[in-house]
């Protein structure tokens, strides 16, 4: 905005015939400033209409975001606010949550610096890296674990959740992210993974070493505190951690497993890599082709008999004897069947079933434990009409009598006869 002084100088400049440009110079403004004013389209002392802020909208919900989560990622906020209509880019985003600092500083985290790192040539279907990511905290309450497998010249993953880091769900977790990569690479990149190598030694152990050759792939162990030897399903954790889990709306395991397989399929493969992406760079991978059933291990778990002779598995419902009811029982599925046994406290097979597919949420129960089951409610049942609680019932005469003595006990005094003493000694000597 021009003052009236600086358009009293205009003026007289004009009259002198200075270019706009010569004017601006003078003035300290720029050209297309002064133009506006001398062709009337700007008057001294009104400032031109500021445009409506097309970023205020969302501020409020940037602002509770952050200060729900201080860490939440620029990137998972844009996924979150294009459907909420945000029309421009995660650029303008980004940039944006800088200007106006919307972030909250977190002094924690201020100090961190990152460690040198160096580029190591990946050539396409040579390495596969490994590694588990741990839970504690879900929505559901209980810990859950995340199997993660990242092909280190593309970076495309997958992940697979247990309940459980054993070697049995170790195996069968393997074998669901191979499913969903189309295949392994030539050799698997693992730490001191749970359930593959011994963490006293280093060593792998040799029941993994019969799954490794199982797939037909080589092994190699980074040694301790070598993150950046397997980098790549490092910062896949980070990714995934970031942009899917502190964000993500799941209610059960389950649930969270179809979230984050729609989440690598589309923001995971659609990652930028230079010109590319990560699924274009994917096609250019080699894998070679995995067994249809995984290695023929044993998933073994503890479950909780429920008050309906059930036990709960992958979402599912399983019968027992209803003797069973309040015991932990154990439930074993072996990879690559369609079978599960439950086994009592005792040892004993309660029970044996087709197993339902993973959350379908059905109920099985075998015809003989369903007719127990039905015999022991009929013979808790009964006819007699539930208790009349609000009923006025004050003490009975017999309870009032035994008051009554209580009272006498109580106010008896203890007195010690010396004679009847000397009579009780005199007959005992």
């Amino acid at each position: 905005m021009l003052t009236q002084e600086e358009i009293v100088e205009i003026s007289a400049l004009l009259k002198r015939r200075w270019t706009v440009s010569a004017m601006a110079r003078h003035l300290g403004r720029d050209r297309k400033t002064v133009r506006a004013y001398i062709k009337g389209e700007r008057q001294p002392g009104r400032r031109k209409p500021v445009a409506a802020d097309w970023f205020a909208p969302f501020v409020e919900y940037i602002a509770i975001r952050m200060r729900d989560d201080p860490h939440v990622w620029a990137s998972a906020l844009y996924d979150e606010l294009q459907p909420l209509g945000f029309p421009r880019s995660y650029v303008t985003l980004a940039r944006q949550l800088r200007l106006r600092g919307l972030r909250p500083h977190c002094e924690a985290c201020a100090g961190v610096k990152g460690r040198a790192t160096i580029e190591i040539a990946h050539p396409p279907g040579e390495e596969l890296q490994w590694d588990w990511q741990e839970f504690r905290n879900t929505p559901w309450g209980e810990p859950t674990y995340l199997l993660n497998g990242a092909l280190s010249h593309s970076s495309k993953g997958r992940g697979v959740f247990a309940e459980s880091m054993d070697q049995a769900h170790l195996v069968e977790a393997i074998h669901g992210v191979l499913q969903r990569l189309g295949g392994t690479a030539r050799r698997w990149r693992i730490d001191r993974l749970a359930g593959a190598v011994d963490q006293k030694t280093g060593r792998l152990l040799a029941s993994f070493a019969a799954v490794a050759k199982y797939y037909g792939v080589a092994v190699d162990v980074c040694p301790p505190r070598r993150a950046n030897r397997k980098g790549v399903v490092e910062k896949h954790h980070h990714f995934g951690a970031g942009r899917w889990w502190r964000t993500a709306r799941v209610r059960s395991q389950q649930e969270a497993q179809l979230s984050y397989d729609r989440f690598e399929a589309t923001i995971g493969d659609a990652r930028r890599r230079g010109q590319t992406t990560v699924a274009e760079m994917a096609r250019a991978e080699q894998l070679m082709p995995i067994p249809l059933h995984p290695y023929p291990a044993t998933v073994e778990v503890e479950r909780l008999v429920g008050d309906s002779a059930l036990v709960a598995f992958r979402a599912n419902l399983y019968g027992v004897h209803p003797g069973l009811v309040k015991t932990t029982v154990q439930v074993r599925h072996r990879l690559g069947t369609d079978s599960i046994s439950i086994v009592s406290p005792s040892g004993v097979v309660a029970a044996e079933y087709r197993l339902a597919p993973s959350g379908a949420g059905v109920i099985q129960r075998l015809p003989e434990l369903r007719a127990a089951l039905e015999s022991a409610v009929l013979i808790a049942f009964t006819t007699e009409p539930p208790c009349k609680r609000k009923e006025n019932r004050p003490p009975s005469p017999e309870a009032l009598a035994a008051a009554a003595r209580l009272a006498l006990l109580s106010d008896r005094e203890v007195t010690v006869d010396l004679n009847r003493y000397a009579e009780l000694v005199g007959a005992s000597s």
